[in-house]
This record gives structure tokens, C-alpha cells and sequence, in this order.
């Protein structure tokens, strides 16, 4: 393997991806509107399309071999009950700390605390779009959370594999086979262990390839982006989309650091061993297209084990959600800022435990958090067109929130790692 992502010549590679971003914006924003009866970012999206397919092909196969060949290296049941209950302990704990944090924030700073005049309207506005998206609303309520759970155990293995939206039961057949591996007697569990291994290092060379396309697949998608949606898109809800920022800024540069801090980890050196995963994740806004990448950064960059990376990163993809869950509660205290309905401390209380809850594998849902969203404004007595009341700042903060969701993973790798007794020289204080 590879010492570096890729090799190391001329620029850093996380600065080929920031160049990119930058040329990108401005690309898009000079892009001309429409050529005749072509809109030129067609172009664009084409290329970064490619580029996402590319990504996405990856996923199943490499998720596969990496829980497969990570559980192979365990001694057995205690090993795995351990590294699992520690990972999700993790990642429950830190999910509950960024809800914490989002629900502070927007409680103090109050950005839906307006006008009656401009609540009015903006209420108008979120109903009109409202009517635009009737079909993606219908139906939900809190059936979706049970149904995650239904999706943990696939009717047909071949074809949850064939959906990337199905990466929770994908992981628990994984778990599972690699799991009953260690159950075999100890030749035909190593000759099974050492073919999954294998499975694994060819999937993570065809990753490296792939990788080296990224400046120019961030170039594209983002491109595209502003192309059309536009700058404008960044001025609207500026007070709430500062908060949400603010409130992943924190989790990210102080709550996550502090927890590296105290296992002997120097958040500096870990942020840069993952600067080239996080830039992906902006870009993307998809924590299963950025996985690959994320292996590569923390066992390359960052030094840590196959055994526990291979574990906690695509477990972590699928249930380990921070920016998420924060986002999800900090819609639903805004929206009912601008409806002016007080929610008591209980009714917070519940928007939390269902943040968490539908963080949980919510990639696997169609349209994502926003079925998220409505749930639990439906639980506290909102109307479901409230979530409309951020569109216009959504893509925007799922670039960011994607970013944390992928580096909440890495450092849950990184702690995980220490507290197996790994040294992880390469990040180490």
C-alpha cells in the first residue's frame, strides 16, 4: 500500500481539493445561466456525477471486506463485544453532546425570534413550497424509526447490497459473517480471514486510483452547485445558518478535540490526516460516497489499525451521525421560534431522544433528514411544511454538517485505537 493519498508531489493534496473548492465557487457564480437551450453546469454535473459513481461503487465491496477483515483479526466473541460496545458507546455519547450544544445555541441566540409581519410571510413562503414537495411528505411519521430497525435485517442480501441506502443491514450481515468467522476452527479461519484481507487491499488500490480524481470531481460538483442555486443562496436565514455553524464549529474545535486531547491524541495532527476525507464530505454531502476515503486517511495518514477502523469507520457511516442530530433539533427550536409556539422543556427533551434516534441510519431513508425532521416536528406539534422554513440554507449546511458526521467518525477511530492499547504514533500529543 501506498505511504501517502495520494503520492505526495507538488501540492498537498488537501490543498489541490481547497483550490479546487475556490475555483469551483467562482467558475459557478461567472457560469452563464442558459446557452441557447443548454444550461452549461449540465456540463459540470455530468463530471461530478461520474465522479460520485465512481465513489458509490466502491462502498458495498469495501464495507464488506473492511468489517469482514477487521472482525477476522479479533480473538473471538469478548474481542468484538468489546470494540462494539465501546464504539457505540462513543458514538452515542458524542451524538448527545452535539444535540446539547445545537439546542443551547439556538435557544440563546434565538434566530427565529422575529417580526410577526416577517413570521407571517415566512410561514406563507414555507406552505407554497410546501405544496411543490407533497409527495416526499406523505406518509411519514413515526413508523420511520421502526422501519430502521426492520431494515437492519435484509430479505435479500444481493439486492441490499446493490442499494447504498441499505448500508445498515449491508454492515449487520457483515458483522455477522465476519462475526461466525471466528467461530471456525483456527486453519479455516485463518485461510477465510486472509482471503477477506486480500479482498480488502485490492479494494482499498482500486480507492487510491479513484481518489486521485477528487480535486476535479470537488471541481465539478461544486461547480455545479453554485452554478444553480446561486450565492444567493448563502444570504437568506443568515442568523439561523450562523448558529447552526457556530454549534458545529464547537463540537468539532472543542468538544472533539477535548476528547482527543484527553487519550493522548493531538486533534491538530489528526485534523490534518483527514483534511482530504473532510474536504470530500463538504463537497459531496454524503457520508457513504466519502468512506473510502476516510479508510484510506485514518490507516495511511493517521496510522490506525485495520481491526478498529475496519470496524468503527463503515459502522460509523451508518449510525454515527453529529452534525445531523444537532441539525435536526436546531430546525425544529427555530421553526417553532417562527411560529411562536413555546416548546416545554419535555417537548425539547423528546426532540432530542428523537434526534438521536432518527440519526440513526438515516441516510438509508428517502430524502434523508428531512424525513427526520418532519417526525419529530410532528411529535412536538408542528406542522410538517415548517421544514421549509430552511431550504434555502439545507444544502448549504449539509455540505458542513456531512463534514462533522465524517470527522466524528475518525476521531471515534482515532479513541477508539488508544483505548485498544494502539500507540497511533502519527497522531499521537
Amino acid at each position: 500500500m501506498s505511504d501517502s493519498v495520494p503520492p505526495k508531489k507538488g501540492l498537498a493534496f488537501h490543498w489541490k481539493i481547497l483550490v479546487a473548492l475556490a475555483l469551483a465557487v467562482i467558475t459557478g457564480w461567472l457560469l452563464p445561466h442558459q446557452i441557447g437551450s443548454v444550461h452549461p453546469s449540465e456540463i459540470f454535473a455530468f463530471v461530478g456525477d461520474l465522479f460520485l459513481r465512481a465513489l458509490k461503487m466502491l462502498v458495498t465491496p469495501l464495507i464488506v471486506c473492511a468489517v469482514i477483515s477487521a472482525l477476522g483479526k479479533m480473538e473471538g466473541g469478548e474481542d468484538f463485544a468489546r470494540l462494539g460496545l465501546k464504539t457505540i458507546g462513543f458514538y452515542a455519547i458524542t451524538t448527545l453532546m452535539a444535540v446539547v450544544i445545537g439546542l443551547f445555541l439556538v435557544n440563546v441566540i434565538q434566530p427565529g425570534n422575529v417580526s410577526e409581519e416577517t413570521s407571517r410571510t415566512m410561514i406563507e413562503m414555507a406552505s407554497q413550497h410546501a405544496e411543490t414537495k407533497k409527495t416526499a411528505m406523505e406518509e411519514r411519521g413515526m413508523g420511520d424509526i421502526v422501519d430502521i430497525l426492520r431494515r437492519m435485517i435484509p430479505e435479500n442480501i444481493v439486492a441490499a447490497g446493490a442499494n447504498n441506502r441499505e448500508m445498515l443491514a449491508l454492515i449487520f450481515f457483515s458483522l455477522l459473517f465476519g462475526f461466525f468467522i471466528t467461530r471456525l476452527p483456527e486453519d479455516r479461519r485463518s485461510r477465510y480471514s486472509l482471503w477477506w484481507e486480500d479482498g480488502y487491499e485490492v479494494m482499498i488500490r482500486i480507492t487510491q486510483w479513484v481518489i486521485r480524481f477528487t480535486p476535479y470531481g470537488v471541481f465539478a460538483l461544486v461547480t455545479d452547485t453554485v452554478a444553480k442555486t446561486g450565492i444567493t443562496t448563502f444570504v437568506p436565514l443568515a442568523k439561523f445558518f450562523f448558529t447552526v455553524l457556530l454549534a458545529l464549529v464547537l463540537h468539532t474545535f472543542v468538544a472533539l478535540f477535548l476528547l482527543m486531547r484527553s487519550f493522548g491524541i493531538s486533534p491538530l495532527k489528526h485534523l490534518r490526516a483527514h483534511m482530504p476525507a473532510l474536504l470530500t464530505a463538504f463537497s459531496t454531502a454524503s457520508s457513504a460516497a466519502t468512506l473510502p476515503l476516510t479508510l484510506e486517511c485514518s490507516q495511511v495518514n493517521a496510522g490506525i489499525s485495520k481491526r478498529v477502523s475496519g470496524f468503527t469507520l463503515p459502522l460509523g457511516a451508518t449510525i454515527n451521525m453529529n452534525g445531523t442530530a444537532l441539525y435536526e433539533c436546531a430546525v425544529v427550536i427555530f421553526a417553532s421560534q417562527i411560529y411562536g409556539q413555546h416548546l416545554s422543556l419535555a417537548s425539547q427533551v423528546m426532540a432530542v431522544l428523537l434526534a438521536l434516534m432518527t440519526s440513526i441510519g438515516v441516510a438509508g431513508i428517502p430524502s434523508a433528514s428531512m424525513v427526520a425532521i418532519i417526525i419529530i416536528l410532528g411529535a412536538v406539534g408542528l406542522p410538517a411544511e415548517a421544514f421549509f422554513l430552511v431550504v434555502a440554507v439545507d444544502r448549504v449546511l449539509d455540505m458542513c454538517r456531512t463534514a462533522v458526521n465524517i470527522y466524528g467518525d475518525a476521531v471515534c477511530a482515532a479513541i477508539i485505537a488508544r483505548m485498544e492499547g494502539e500507540a497511533v504514533p502519527k497522531i499521537a500529543a
